[in-house]
Parts: C-alpha cells; structure tokens; sequence
C-alpha cells in the first residue's frame, strides 16, 4: 500500500518523482483533454488541476470477469496514461494489479477505505452473481455482492470497468447459470458511471479518471449511464467505410473481393449502426486499429445485452434513424440515386465557380495591361 507521505504528492509531482519530464507531462496534460473531448483551450486548467490536486484513492474489485479490462487498461497509448492509472491515482487495492496478496491486501484495502472514507473511487471489473446465495464468485470465503456493497458504502463514486459490471457481459447471457447481474442491479445510492467494451479502451478509461480529478464531478452521462464524450456517437457514424455503406457497397462474404476493398460489412452482421462507443476515432493498438478496420464486424460489445442480441454473423433488418421501415440495401440506392444528382450538381457549381474566377483573372489581366500602357 502507498505509505502517506506518497498519497499526498499531486498527480503533477508523482509524474516528476518518477522521472518524466515538464515537456512530458505537458504531452500527456494535452492528449488527454483531447481524449476527453474538450477543445484545447481546456488544457490549462486540466494541468493546473494535476499540478494542484492530490492524488484520489482508488479501490478495484474484481468478480465474475476475465481480466480484460484490467489488460486494457495497462495497454494505453501514452506511458504516461498508464503511469496514471498504476501508480498516480493511489491505486490502494486490485486483486490483479497489486503486488500484496492475502491478508496484507485484505489489510491494505480496509485501510484505504477507512481513511478515505466519501473520497475514495470504486472501480469494479465483472459481474455478480446472485443466485444460491451467490456462491458462484467467492473471495476468501465471501460472496462477490457482500464484498461490493462493503467496498461500495463509503464510495464517492462507482466506475464499471467492461460490460460485465455495466450490463451483467457473458455471464448474464441466456440462460445465466449463476444469476449474474450489473453493479447498478444491487447499488442503488451512490453515483455510478458505466464504462462498457468488451474490453474498453483504455484512453476512455483514464479519460473518466482525469475528469473527475480535473473537475471534481463526474462527466455528462447518457441515459444509459455512459459518458457521453466516449458514447455519444455510433461506431457507424465514424467508421471509415461509411462512404460505402451510403453508397450501398457492401461485402458478401469475409474472403469477397468486395471486403478486400474496404467495403462496408453490414451484411457480414456489424452492429456499429447500433453500437455507441469511440472505436472509430480513437482505435485501439497505439491508435492503429480497430476491429472493422481490421477485417471484422463490430459485434456492438458495448451494448447491453449485446450476447444476446442474435448472432454476431447475422445482419441488421433495419437500421435506426433511417426510417422504421429501411434497410441498409433500401438507404444504399436510395443515396446512391441521391449522390449521382448531387454529383452532378457539384459539377456544375464547380464549373461555374471556376468560370467566374477565370473570368475575374481575366479582368485583372486586362487592367494591368492598360496601367502599362497608360
């Protein structure tokens, strides 16, 4: 556990303690708030936040889960984020990421939560099983929910970590053996911000952190509890192969010439019409990827109840805002038919834009000429 005087430096100076440099965290300060979605003038007072704040603590359960949130998270872009996460917001106690063991880490969390009572961040990666008692998720002989409603009550906050916590993931799915259910199906009075993906990006992630840290508040959530400067658009509408689906260019199979151009893969299954999360703009891989660009469809794993939510390979029969009644083939030639008379609309502007800057040249040319003369 960190010893007091380390939990009183600021995120500023525990980022110089461990050997990054001004110019470094000026780098992280701005990619950040970029992360966040706010617009650069807001980097001034995200590094006067970080050069100002003390360290929050945080506590990370663990449960019904796979660890792949927790490999996802230690996988940022930026050393630095990850740097944050690890060690710079005082991380007390995660059975995953924590060298202690045992009772000295029962002992650390305890402490922790005793100390920074009202203060501290709940972070829980997988879901909890309810059923028989909850037998299915034990931890040193206790059950998962009795363990999160302790760690929960003396909580700020609460961050789901991954769409097990958020929605319940692959253990809630049909027919859920050992009655798996979200966070928010047995905390009701504390502030909870889900953070779904199967795993989630990284960058979303510390994102969430450092807008508390920055702001004291929680971000701006959706209806469904998730922030809306990561979920507030579809992965469709930022997906790069959007221009074909508008066009109704759609691959037919995984091993087409048509997937091999980049064509949209709708009718391969992808859910990203229907999937809110920032997958298209901020990738995964350092940023190099993500699963449409590389070849498969999204399977819409930031959505609730998304394992049950037909098969993955299965197409959409309509697609939200297009019309109740529209499909993708429909929206295709529809837009299509629309971009050819746009088309030629734009020719002809350009046409006239170019004749009437020809024309204006010509003009000035003529001047010119008779200034010489004259």
């Amino acid at each position: 556990m960190n010893n007091k005087s380390k939990k009183e430096d600021t995120y500023y100076e525990s980022i110089i303690k461990k050997g990054y440099s001004r110019r470094d965290f000026m780098k992280f300060a701005t990619a950040i708030t970029a992360f966040m979605g706010y617009e650069s003038t807001m980097v001034s007072q995200v590094v006067k936040a970080l050069e100002t704040k003390r360290r929050i603590p945080v506590i990370w359960e663990h449960f019904q889960e796979c660890t792949g949130c927790s490999e996802s998270f230690i996988r940022s872009d930026h050393p630095l984020l990850a740097d944050l996460i690890l060690d710079n917001i005082s991380l007390d106690y995660s059975d995953t990421l924590m060298a202690a063991s045992g009772h000295n880490a029962e002992e650390a969390k305890q402490e922790s939560m005793k100390e920074n009572y009202g203060k501290y961040i709940l972070v829980v990666e997988g879901a909890i099983p309810t059923k028989d008692d909850g037998v299915y998720c034990t931890i040193a002989g206790r059950t998962a929910v009795d363990i999160l409603k302790e760690s929960a009550e003396g909580a700020a906050a609460i961050l789901t970590f991954g769409s097990c916590s958020a929605w319940g993931g692959v253990q809630a799915a049909h027919p859920n053996p050992t009655g798996s259910v979200p966070v928010d199906a047995i905390i009701k009075n504390k502030p909870i911000v889900k953070i779904p993906g199967c795993p989630p990006i990284a960058e979303v992630m510390t994102g969430v952190v450092v807008h508390y840290a920055t702001f004291g508040t929680l971000p701006e959530l959706d209806s469904m509890g998730r922030p809306k400067q990561f979920y507030g658009k579809r992965v469709h509408d930022t997906c790069y192969r959007r221009p074909n689906f508008d066009a109704g260019l759609y691959a037919e199979s995984f091993d087409s010439e048509e997937a091999k151009k980049g064509y949209c893969l709708y009718k391969l299954g992808c859910r990203g019409p229907v999937t809110y999360n920032a997958c298209g703009t901020m990738e995964w891989n350092n940023g190099v990827s993500f699963p449409i660009k590389s070849g498969y469809p999204c399977i819409g794993c930031s959505e609730d109840n998304f394992w049950d939510n037909g098969p993955f390979t299965e197409r959409l029969t309509n697609v939200p805002g297009m019309g109740i009644e529209a499909t993708a083939d429909k929206i295709g030639k529809i837009v299509l038919g629309a971009t050819a008379v746009g088309v030629a609309g734009h020719a002809i502007l350009t046409n006239l834009a170019k004749k009437k800057e020809m024309n204006a040249a010509q003009r000035m040319a003529d001047e010119n000429k008779k200034r010489i003369k004259e």
